[in-house]
């Protein structure tokens, strides 16, 4: 799935809620066993109409995105959603906040991840430095997941991913079809191309999941070198329009 969609933001959205979800029922049963958190009796029905809200915000995923397989995620995320408030008024809880979103990188790299959560790729390609002093450059394990699934046979997929190595972009690869050209990109416009995801879309996709987290989101806005005062000053803007709790700014090759 290409990052800037709708079907994207509506996985990452199930997914979430369904995370989220699951720690607020476990949170209720901590509750039951050895009692809820300092003062929540004064402020349980305002704790109660926040959960409400949580389950509420389910409406707003579009669940006519959603690919079929993860259906039952989101239907699974709504069992969970009605079992909380439904505990959480007999047995309150023990946690007032449950969940916050870190990018995950250094953690995602001791784990071998390509991605880091909800940041899309930097880049298609990681450079890794050498003991000996070396560079070896290395193609995003997913993007050969991302050909085969998009049905490019072995000696395409192949050409691509070499094409990849020399130049650092999908785009102008052989065999690729412009309709799929969305699905590689990244955080970071390559120096061999032209395509990258727009600010707006790194908003979109944190403001799909927002409802879904307790606390904020922690995830770099990427903006090229070229962005003015005004462009970051629209992003903090929009930002709060979409209801997002904090952001963070990063624009190409600042220091």
């Amino acid at each position: 799935l290409a990052y800037d969609s709708d079907e994207a933001r509506a996985v990452a959205a199930s997914i979430t809620a369904l995370l989220t979800g699951k720690v607020y029922e476990t949170s209720t049963e901590m509750a039951e066993k050895i009692g809820v958190f300092e003062e929540f009796e004064k402020n349980k029905i305002p704790m109660l109409n926040v959960m409400k809200m949580h389950r509420d915000s389910l409406e707003l995923i579009n669940i006519t995105k959603l690919p079929k397989e993860f259906l039952p995620v989101f239907e699974e995320a709504k069992k969970t959603w009605d079992r909380v408030i439904e505990r959480g008024d007999i047995f309150g809880f023990r946690n007032s906040q449950a969940s916050c979103l870190a990018p995950t990188g250094t953690i995602g790299f001791m784990m071998d991840c390509d991605t880091k959560g909800i940041e899309p790729e930097i880049g298609l390609v990681q450079t890794k430095l050498l003991s000996d002093g070396g560079t070896l450059k290395l193609v995003n394990g997913t993007v050969e997941k991302s050909l085969r699934r998009l049905g490019y046979d072995e000696k395409q997929t192949q050409d691509i991913l070499a094409y990849i190595v020399m130049n650092e972009t999908i785009e102008g690869a052989p065999y690729i079809k412009k309709e799929h050209l969305a699905v590689f990109d990244c955080a970071n416009k390559p120096a061999g191309g032209t395509r990258t995801i727009a600010y707006d879309g790194h908003l979109k996709m944190m403001a799909a999941v927002q409802p879904f987290i307790s606390g904020a989101i922690s995830k770099t806005v990427n903006l090229p070198k070229e962005a003015t005062v005004e462009d970051i000053e629209n992003v903090y803007i929009d930002a709060w329009k979409m209801g997002l709790k904090a952001i963070a700014i990063y624009r190409q090759g600042s220091k």
